[in-house]
């Protein structure tokens, strides 16, 4: 195992995929929840409408509280969530287990690692160097660093140049739709995790590879790199 990997670009979502980030993302939901008066959303519930950009999970937020946002009401508390997420971003926030060993491994048979999330770029990367995972990426790139957001395939196709790739040797990892998207919009290999936050089940989703585990990445990625290989042969 290791040859597939050098020079491939592997492309991860961040939020769901390489970090538990829902207690300190819905604990900033239900602050702002409280400030309008409203009941805190159960983690179980909540968690799932991360994955499309701060903005969404606050008007998913209010609607599944039962107060749909008026237009004019979304941006201030969109600014507000954005304030008080940032200074509590990674107060409960860690890697999903074996991320820096997976990371690790990749980089040492010569993968580029790049971060595509529809999180803002830099709350992606204030969690990252708070988690000391910068170090392992190449290229991160947020929403606002896209011609447009996940599932739009540009975005990842923008993650992968930046990491210094080509799509013919990328794969994508992630755990939602939004992921599966943009993989499939862009003929690119899908690995999602089963643990993520998702509304429709990963499963659902029929990614080439559906891993439980960071565990079992590396040799997942060796696999299907391998079979995008051309291989030579006679008669």
């Amino acid at each position: 195992m290791g040859a597939e990997l050098a020079g491939a670009v592997i492309a991860f979502d961040l939020d769901g995929t390489l970090v538990d980030s829902a207690p300190d993302l819905v604990a900033t939901l239900n602050v702002l929840l409280a400030e309008e008066g409203l009941p805190p959303l159960p983690m179980r519930e909540a968690r799932q409408f991360i994955g499309r950009g701060a903005k969404w999970l606050v008007e998913r937020g209010f609607q599944a509280a039962n107060t749909p946002l008026r237009a004019e009401r979304v941006e201030p508390l969109f600014h507000r969530f954005l304030a008080h997420y940032e200074a509590h971003i990674a107060d409960e926030s860690r890697p999903f287990p074996g991320v820096v060993e997976a990371l690790e491994a990749l980089k040492a048979d010569g993968a580029r690692l790049a971060v595509c999330t529809n999180k803002l770029t830099g709350l992606s990367t204030r969690l990252l160097d708070a988690l000391d995972l910068s170090r392992h990426f190449d290229a991160v790139i947020g929403a606002d660093l896209a011609p447009a957001a996940k599932p739009d395939p540009r975005h990842l196709e923008v993650a992968v140049a930046a990491a210094g790739g080509q799509m013919s040797k990328a794969i994508m990892v992630g755990d939602a739709a939004t992921d599966a998207g943009a993989a499939r919009a862009a003929r690119t290999p899908l690995i999602l995790v089963s643990f993520g936050y998702t509304e429709v089940p990963a499963a659902d989703l029929k990614p080439d590879v559906l891993i439980d585990h960071f565990d079992a990445l590396p040799a997942a990625c060796s696999r299907l790199l391998g079979a995008c290989e051309p291989r030579s042969g006679g008669l």
